[in-house]
């Protein structure tokens, strides 16, 4: 006869990863937050995101006669789990110690915390740790960080090819200027007619692309046919292809580059679109789209910059480490000699795609055209986990060439296209005339300078609200182009010089 069915047991908290991840977590944040916290300040902060999982549990510091140290006392409910003496401010092992031993204790006793499990313990401490600094240092877990790292490096093997169908056959849609196809010649139109033997008749454009992938280095042969000709073999190479992130198109005689956002190879991309539309004899001008670019590495930014700037400082950051302090110079040369060039942004440019559109504005070098961007400028270094997963942590302002902040502000265009067409129209006609309209606003922006308050920001960007892209700036930057002297009054609008932004 069976006995009595047992009672699982509950799920066991691994206390050693704990203490590696949290003893790292504070190590990297002690120096580089933007002001200074204790070790016991952030423990504080940290162990009060227990109640996001559990409402019942709670952390007191009850009184204590004077001259006692101070004592941490963790609840359920009304019922006391444990009291700890809490020890020094910064004894950053010691409260490494209390964290682990409240989280042990309250994983024991509360049944909605093992349920929710070990990562979503850590996810809830630093969410509540970072929600008392700013919106953009965070903690990712392993699972996110990875696929993070994963799409920021290409995630498989391959050679850069995205495939439609066209009837029963596949045709290249598009193609990876990162990518092994792009370097061998790869265009697109052409029909993809074979991989390695294996026809793709009637097949589906999703299914032969994972044809395409597999292990880093291994060769692979694609049967290819220009429209009305015969196929012919090309034999490639599968690498990790970062995703691409510069789109080249024309518009009359300009060249419109869209940069989606800023990864390791997106100043590289820039240059070879640059290159290959310098190509066009007639060509009048470059539209760099950075319209809903959330940003991305900023030396990519810098570097970017750089293609199209002679020389000078294109960012200043600031932070209390002093590996943070940094002013980034670029010096070189222009690769298109001074081709007129407009910048399109609006409220989702954020972060690196700011930097960018603030660095060739300042230096007169590109008409800025859209809404006031995002506002994004602050920088995070991140820190890997002994758990796979990735700490963000904020350590440094950024302000712009001629010394003001970005963040909250962000980019103030010389023409805005967010007020409607009626304004829109009044601006172009100004500038017709050699006058740009809301120059006293771009100047008013130039001249903030850190700390600045928010009403005063507002004050600022309400002259141009943070809107989505349209059609009306692309539009609104061809005829710019086509109209020299508007350019030309647009852009002696941003000030020669001012304070110097550099420590």
């Amino acid at each position: 006869m069976a006995g009595p069915a047992r009672a699982a047991e509950p799920a066991r908290l691994d206390t050693g990863l704990l203490t590696g991840v949290l003893s790292s977590a504070l190590r990297f944040l002690s120096p580089r937050t933007l002001e200074a916290h204790s070790s016991r300040t952030y423990s504080l902060w940290g162990l009060d995101g227990l109640t996001a999982i559990d409402p019942s549990i709670s952390t007191i510091e009850p009184p204590q006669p004077a001259g006692k140290p101070a004592r941490l006392r963790l609840m359920i409910g009304q019922n006391v789990l444990l009291e700890l003496g809490e020890p020094p401010e910064n004894d950053m092992t010691g409260w490494v110690r209390v964290i682990v031993s409240a989280m042990k204790a309250a994983w024991d006793a509360s049944p909605a915390l093992r349920n929710a499990g070990h990562d979503a313990l850590l996810q809830s401490f630093f969410d509540e740790l970072f929600n008392h600094l700013d919106p953009y240092s965070r903690y990712v877990g392993p699972a996110p960080a990875g696929n993070d790292r994963a799409n920021r490096s290409g995630a498989e093997a391959g050679v850069g090819l995205s495939l439609s169908r066209e009837g029963s056959a596949l045709v290249i849609s598009a193609i990876n200027a990162n990518g092994p196809a792009w370097a061998a010649g790869a265009n697109i139109g052409q029909r993809l007619l074979a991989v390695d033997g294996r026809s793709t008749r009637n097949q589906d454009p999703a299914t032969v692309e994972t044809w395409l992938k597999g292990e880093d280095g291994s060769r692979i042969r694609l049967l290819l046919a220009d429209p009305g000709r015969h196929g012919a073999i090309m034999r490639l190479r599968r690498e990790v292809v970062p995703p691409q992130t510069v789109f080249s198109y024309m518009h009359g005689h300009v060249v419109v580059l869209r940069i989606a956002s800023f990864s390791s190879d997106t100043a590289e991309e820039l240059s070879q679109n640059i290159d290959q539309a310098l190509q066009d004899q007639k060509l009048a001008g470059l539209i760099l789209d950075l319209r809903g670019d959330r940003g991305g590495v900023l030396q990519q930014a810098v570097t970017a910059s750089a293609l199209v700037l002679d020389r000078g400082i294109a960012v200043v950051t600031k932070g209390r480490d002093p590996k943070s302090n940094h002013i980034w110079a670029v010096q070189g040369g222009d690769m298109t000699h001074g081709l007129p060039i407009v910048a399109l942004v609006d409220g989702r440019t954020a972060s690196a795609a700011e930097i960018m559109a603030a660095a060739l504005a300042d230096h007169r070098r590109a008409v800025v055209i859209g809404s006031s961007t995002l506002g994004k400028g602050l920088v995070q270094a991140v820190g890997q986990m002994p758990d796979g997963g990735e700490l963000f942590v904020t350590w440094s302002r950024v302000l712009a060439p001629l010394g003001w902040p970005l963040q909250g502000l962000g980019v103030t265009p010389q023409i805005c296209t967010s007020r409607g067409g009626q304004a829109l129209e009044q601006q172009l006609a100004s500038l017709g005339q050699g006058k740009l309209l809301d120059a006293p606003t771009v100047l008013a922006s130039r001249a903030l300078r850190f700390p600045v308050s928010v009403s005063r920001i507002l004050d600022i960007r309400r002259h141009c609200p943070a809107a989505l892209g349209t059609d009306a700036d692309l539009d609104t930057a061809a005829l710019i182009l086509e109209r020299p002297e508007s350019y030309k009054a647009a852009l002696a609008a941003i000030p020669d010089d001012m304070d110097d932004p550099a420590p």
